[in-house]
C-alpha cells in the first residue's frame, strides 16, 4: 500500500484501479467459495466470504448447508481476532434479519470488520437492507463487485425473489454436441458424445436443481434414470420431469419404477390418452397438463420445482430456445464430426439476420478432458 500511495501522487486514479482488481481477485475467491454448497443449501443461496487484512487472507468460508452458518460468520470465526479492522468480501448482500440463524449484520460488527464488499444486493426483501446498515453503523460499504458473476450462480434464488421474473423455473439446458452441432448421430445414438471428466461435470451440475428434465425420445432411446451420482449427495434429490404430449412413457421404465423413491412428473398435452395417464400416476408418477412448453414451465413452477436442469434431447431444445426460455446454455462440446446428417438441437430456432442476431454472455469456459464445456446467458 505504501508504494501504491507513493505512485498515486503522479497517478490519482492508481490506487482505485489497483483496490478494484484487488477487490475483483477476492470476489471471485469468495464465488468460487460460494460454488462448495452446491446441492445442500437451497433454498437458500450459494454464498461464499473472504477476510483480508493488509494484504493477507486471514479467513474465509461458505455456506455449506441449510440451517448451518452463513459464509460470513464461518469466515469470522476463522479470521478470529485478525478479522479486527479487516475487509469482508462476501459473493452477497450481508442479511439483517433473524432467520434459523442469527443476522450477519451483527457479527460484523462484533468482530471490528473495517470495509465490506459484496457482489449481488439480497433480493429477499425480508434478509435485504444489510448493506445499509452496516454503512450507517460506520463500515464501509461496497457493492457490485463481480455482481454478474454471484448473480450467475443463484439465478434460481434471485428468479424466485423477482417480482418482474416470469412465472417459470430458471432453466438451464445442457446439450452435448459435436463439433459441427449434432446431438446424435444420424441413427439416433448419442451414448457416449463426451468423456468420462464431462459426465462427472453433468452429475455436479445436476445436483443444483430442483428437477432434471428430459424430452420422451431422450427418454425411450436411453431409458434414463436421471438421478446424481458422484462426489455430491444433493440434501434433496432433484425430481425428474419428462415432457411427453401422449404420455408414452413406458411403466417399465428406470423413471417409472423408481417414482416413489423420488418424484417423477410426465408433461403432457390435455389429449393425451386417459387410460395411459391413469396408469402412471397408479405407479406414482405425477400427470401434468400443459397446451405448450410455456404453460408446462409455468406449472412445474406452480408445482414447487424453481429450477430446472433439461438435458434435452434435440427436440425439446430446440422448442426451448426457439420461444426464448433458456435463462442459461451449457454446451460440453466433443471434438468429433458427425456429419451433416446427424440429430441437430437448433433446427426450429427462427432464422435471424446476423445484424439482428442476440449475442449471449460468456459466464465461462473451461475445459474437462478432451471436451470443452462453454456456459452462456441471455
Amino acid at each position: 500500500m505504501a508504494v501504491w500511495a507513493q505512485e498515486s501522487r503522479s497517478d490519482p486514479g492508481l490506487v482505485n484501479r489497483l483496490s478494484s482488481e484487488e477487490d475483483a481477485v477476492y470476489m471471485r475467491r469468495a464465488i468460487q467459495l460460494a460454488e462448495r454448497g452446491r446441492g445442500q443449501v437451497a433454498p437458500n443461496p450459494l454464498v461464499g466470504a473472504v477476510i483480508v487484512r493488509e494484504g493477507r487472507l486471514v479467513g474465509e468460508g461458505w455456506h455449506a448447508r441449510f440451517g448451518g452458518p452463513h459464509a460470513e460468520v464461518v469466515a469470522l470465526d476463522a479470521a478470529g481476532d485478525e478479522a479486527r479492522g479487516a475487509t469482508l468480501y462476501v459473493s452477497l448482500e450481508p442479511c439483517a434479519h433473524h432467520g434459523k440463524t442469527g443476522p450477519c449484520t451483527q457479527a460484523i460488527l462484533a468482530h471490528g470488520i473495517e470495509r465490506v464488499v459484496y457482489a449481488a444486493p439480497d433480493p429477499d426483501p425480508k434478509a435485504a437492507g444489510g448493506g445499509e446498515m452496516l454503512s450507517r453503523s460506520g463500515v464501509q460499504v461496497t457493492s457490485g463487485i463481480e455482481a454478474d458473476a454471484a448473480k450467475s450462480i443463484n439465478g434460481r434464488f434471485f428468479r424466485a425473489h423477482s417480482r418482474s421474473a416470469p412465472d417459470r423455473p430458471w432453466t438451464e439446458l445442457k446439450l452435448a454436441i459435436s463439433l459441427d452441432g449434432g446431438v446424435a448421430d444420424r441413427d439416433g445414438h448419442s451414448t457416449w458424445i463426451t468423456g468420462d471428466e464431462s459426465r462427472a461435470e453433468v452429475h455436479r451440475l445436476r445436483s443444483g436443481h430442483d428437477a432434471i428434465a428430459v424430452g420422451i425420445a431422450t427418454a425411450l432411446a436411453d431409458d434414463p434414470i436421471l438421478t446424481v451420482r458422484g462426489e455430491i449427495e444433493p440434501r434433496i434429490p432433484p425430481a425428474r420431469v419428462v415432457f411427453d404430449r401422449a404420455a408414452r412413457l413406458p411403466l417399465t421404465s428406470r423413471l417409472v419404477q423408481s417414482a416413489r423413491e423420488i418424484p417423477v412428473s410426465v408433461v403432457c398435452a390435455p389429449d393425451a390418452p386417459a387410460a395411459s395417464r391413469r396408469d402412471l400416476e397408479g405407479e406414482g408418477v405425477r400427470v401434468v397438463e400443459a397446451t405448450d412448453i410455456t404453460a408446462a414451465l409455468a406449472a412445474l413452477r406452480s408445482g414447487g420445482i424453481e429450477s430446472l436442469f433439461c438435458e434435452g434431447g434435440a427436440r425439446i431444445a430446440s422448442v426451448l430456445l426457439g420461444a426464448d426460455l433458456v435463462d442459461r446454455l451449457t454446451l460440453f462440446i466433443a471434438p468429433i464430426l458427425l456429419g451433416p446428417d446427424a440429430i441437430g438441437p437448433f433446427r426450429e430456432i427462427p432464422s435471424t439476420p446476423l445484424a439482428e442476431a442476440h449475442r449471449w454472455r460468456l459466464v465461462s469456459s473451461r475445459t474437462f478432458g478432451p471436451d470443452t464445456v462453454i456456459c452462456v446467458e441471455p
